[in-house]
């Protein structure tokens, strides 16, 4: 099972947030998934990313792979910096 940390949409119409999550790279958007790792309202200003940095890591250690959007959430929360060159 290929894993993905990516978002999970919440919310109703409109006033939509986001889920931190790690899924089944083919499971649905808004389907099932493993963990929840935090969360991501992009309506706020600034806009609110809470990451639980500790269950990340070690996700990402387990082979997870985060998509780009997350990727860059999780750089902003400071769970890991950029990749060396």
């Amino acid at each position: 099972m290929a894993t993905r940390i990516r978002l999970r949409r919440v919310g109703r119409k409109g006033q939509g947030s986001f889920r931190i999550v790690v899924a089944d790279s083919e499971a649905a958007r808004d389907g099932r998934f493993v963990a929840t790792l935090g969360h991501y309202n992009p309506r706020t200003n600034p806009a609110e990313i809470r990451v639980d940095a500790e269950r990340a890591q070690a996700w990402l250690a387990r082979g997870a792979r985060p998509t780009d959007t997350v990727r860059s959430l999780l750089q902003k929360a400071g769970v890991f910096g950029t990749r060396p060159a």
